[in-house]
């Protein structure tokens, strides 16, 4: 093996020295806005070879010296070509202009299909914030989480829940990141939405396999969300009015072509509404009062170009859910956010040599205030993060790149405080002392063409972790690409992943007083192995692919925990945990096109997921909840002129697994006289919910003042008014004489049809 490297090695370096070779690089970036554009596909048209920009728009290419004709294109923009004769290396900046009305005019040499056949990364999926507006979504507001969980290996929670659950792993296996900061809990509203404005928002990446080198931490997904960087040309507002919540961005240039800024708010107002029908009712004695939430997020962002070489770039994120209820003398306040700090440094040290350093803080915590008469107490978690990050691309030649870089993360976790006091007492008592942790590695890619229809990327990540044990793990990565044709390609790949923070969560679905609790002597970090084979295929009309895939993951050291656990002030919490294994397989396929007036995609997974877990299910395999045999998605909007489009979706999955009991017995107490109905359950998660499936429309009006641009948009959620299964519950039935004669099952659902309007502008 040693020797076949070595090989490649001496060939890729030797054919440089048979022809003078330069350097092509520059920035790729948006002409009206300044904004970067990561991905674009740059082409050295002659000899028909290419890369593409990385996520923060820089690329470079080598091509022989001499005449040279290269190009830049980017869904959504006009192709740009330059020519020029060079001998030296040479910097080329493209600043590419949005496609307008005539598309029929515009030729576009590359497409968005034909770069994912080419490319070797697979178990993958991009969403620009454009295709994301599109979808039709619950009370007007777009949520870039709710169309992650439209798409193939994505599985959602329950109803209107962001928690989701990626190709048979836990909804804690899942790496969130705003602008590379993680986010611990990615909702609000108890999960109905989520808490990124996509007002702030540029578009998404999802790993479902295949992972970068460069990511780590989780062992089901990676979706990192890139934050816009602010108008550096002009001054400008926009936002949105919805019938729950209202949003305002205001973007501009610091110092034009230099610098610019981001301010962003959303905010939800049914609140104002609550407390006016509470206050209307203060003498009303038979009124039970309304609880008063909402909640509220602020994003804000700038960057400096200090030099053609340097630019640094600082973002802020706060988000905060408030719940209050008060009823005599019983009042409760909750309240639960997130805090992210990124502050990142782009250097270009020459044509060839890349790099982002970046330092990001993040903070998750929540805290219940309770009182009952005479009596208060507290409850509280909290979890925060600071992660140093540097990361280097090396650009060697036109199919030859390597990435490589270190992190540390320092990480404190306060798992569960309580205090309470009364007249007489206070009671201050914590789940155990605070823990610290710290995180680190190093890791590099390497990405090269050994033979003209055949591209791999070989990539190796040292993860190691230190609290009271010392952890490492060697995370192995490989991905590969061969062209069967020109427009057809077969793909492979295998990852390693090692995760060492776990969710202590008490259900199914992510809630706000989950805990994270780091891996220690006593619990090992959680382990997977998968791999997956697909096919890509450029169909070749309007950016129109098609790909499947299917997949193994194998999941080692999985946390439970042991049945009748105590996990809340808990001061041995780990004592509770029980570890398993445990496997899922399947089929994903995915049909997608991009451009013209009709856009969408419909996605259709097939797969199965299984634990086993010694004393749990009696030590068999079981089914976890988020086990479902079929999800389909299909996702369409057309555009009918320049004024009115619509749009729409239909989803189906089959139904959820859930525990109940089989049947019911009496237990009598020690003197024979008063029994107790105790209910008996058979096997874990043996049966299974109702399928859920809904279809939700939309249409758009576009209108165009003097002062911008704005839209009406019409939505209706759930059209034909399906019920579905939300949980189920036993209810008693009763004779005349209030004698319980049975049980009978009951099916919770959450929505019905929901209409709603908002309305856009863009200034």
């Amino acid at each position: 093996m040693y020797k076949y490297l070595l090989f490649f090695i001496i060939f890729f370096y030797a054919s440089e020295i048979y022809a003078q070779m330069i350097t092509i690089s520059g920035n790729v970036t948006e002409q009206a806005t300044g904004e970067d554009l990561p991905g674009a596909n740059i082409r050295i048209i002659d000899e028909n070879k290419g890369t593409s920009s990385n996520m923060y728009g820089f690329y470079s290419i080598r091509v022989p010296a001499g005449d040279v004709n290269i190009s830049a294109s980017f869904i959504g923009f006009e192709t740009m070509e330059v020519s020029f004769s060079a001998t030296n290396d040479t910097t080329i900046n493209f600043r590419l202009i949005e496609e307008g009305e005539q598309l029929d005019e515009v030729v576009v040499r590359t497409d968005r299909a034909q770069e994912r056949v080419e490319s070797t990364q697979m178990s993958s999926v991009s969403l620009p914030i454009q295709q994301i507006r599109e979808v039709p979504a619950i009370f007007g507001e777009v949520d870039i989480l709710k169309v992650a969980q439209l798409t193939p290996g994505v599985q959602s929670g329950s109803e209107g829940s962001t928690g989701f659950f990626v190709r048979g792993g836990g909804s804690d296996q899942n790496l969130i990141l705003l602008d590379e900061a993680t986010v611990y809990n990615a909702s609000h509203l108890f999960g109905f939405f989520s808490v990124f404005n996509p007002e702030t928002v540029r578009g998404l990446e999802l790993y479902k396999g295949g992972y970068p080198a460069k990511y780590g931490g989780r062992l089901s997904s990676v979706m990192d969300i890139q934050l816009k960087e602010g108008n550096n040309q002009k001054y400008g507002a926009s936002g949105g009015l919805g019938i729950i919540s209202s949003r305002l961005m205001l973007e501009g240039p610091i110092v034009k072509d230099k610098s610019s800024f981001l301010i962003a708010g959303r905010r939800t107002y049914f609140d104002i509404f609550t407390r006016a029908i509470n206050q209307a009712n203060t003498d009303n004695e038979s009124f039970t009062p309304i609880p008063d939430y909402y909640f509220y997020d602020l994003n804000f962002k700038a960057n400096y170009r200090i030099n053609d070489n340097n630019r640094v770039f600082l973002s802020a994120y706060y988000g905060k859910d408030v719940f209050s209820f008060g009823s005599g003398i019983f009042n409760i306040d909750f309240d639960w956010g997130n805090f992210t700090t990124t502050a990142r440094w782009n250097r270009v040290f020459n044509s060839r040599l890349f790099s982002n350093t970046t330092f990001t803080f993040s903070n998750y915590n929540y805290k219940i205030e309770n009182s009952i008469d005479q009596f208060e107490f507290s409850l509280g978690s909290r979890i925060q993060d600071f992660n140093f990050k540097t990361d280097f691309d090396y650009y060697i030649s036109p199919n030859h790149k390597l990435n490589f870089g270190a992190f540390y993360t320092y990480h404190q976790f306060i798992p569960g405080r309580f205090s309470g006091s009364s007249e007489d007492d206070v009671v201050d008592f914590d789940n155990e002392e605070n823990i610290d942790a710290h995180q680190f590695g190093l890791y590099v890619s390497d990405e090269f063409e050994p033979f003209e229809d055949l591209k791999v990327n070989v990539g190796l990540r040292l993860s190691a972790f230190y609290n009271e044990k010392f952890y490492w793990n060697l995370e192995p990565r490989v991905s590969a690409r061969y062209l069967l044709t020109e427009t057809l390609s077969l793909k492979a790949s295998y990852t390693e992943m090692a995760q060492y923070i776990h969710l202590v969560a008490s259900s199914g679905a992510s809630l706000p007083t989950d805990i994270w609790y780091p891996s220690t002597s006593v619990i090992p970090p959680q382990k997977a192995r998968q791999a997956a084979v697909g096919v890509t295929k450029n169909l070749g009309w309007q950016s129109l692919s098609l790909s499947g895939e299917v997949y193994y993951k194998w999941l080692l050291n999985q946390v439970d925990f042991r049945d009748g656990a105590q996990l809340f002030l808990n001061p041995r919490l780990e004592d509770e945990f029980i570890f398993g294994d445990g496997y899922s397989y399947g089929f994903e396929l995915f049909l997608e096109k991009q451009r013209g007036n009709t856009t969408g995609w419909i996605g259709y997974t097939w797969s199965i997921s299984e634990r086993t877990f010694e004393g749990v299910n009696n030590g068999n395999p079981f089914f976890p909840t988020y086990d479902r045999r079929h999800d389909i998605s299909v996702v369409l909007s057309h555009k009918i002129n320049r004024r009115w489009s619509v749009s729409g979706t239909w989803v189906y999955g089959s139904g959820s697994r859930t525990t109940l009991p089989v049947g019911r017995y009496l237990v009598f107490d020690v003197d024979g006289t008063t029994p107790s109905i105790v209910p008996e359950y058979t096997e874990r998660n043996s049966f299974q919910l109702p399928a859920y499936h809904r279809m939700d429309l939309g249409v758009t009006y576009n209108f165009f003042p003097r002062w911008g641009e704005g839209d009406l948009n019409f939505g209706i959620y759930n059209v034909y008014n399906r019920r579905n299964p939300f949980f189920i519950f036993y209810d008693e039935n009763t004779n005349n004489d209030g004698d319980i004669t049975g049980y009978q099952a009951k099916l919770v659902s959450l929505f019905p049809i929901i209409p709603s309007i908002t309305f856009n502008f863009k200034i």
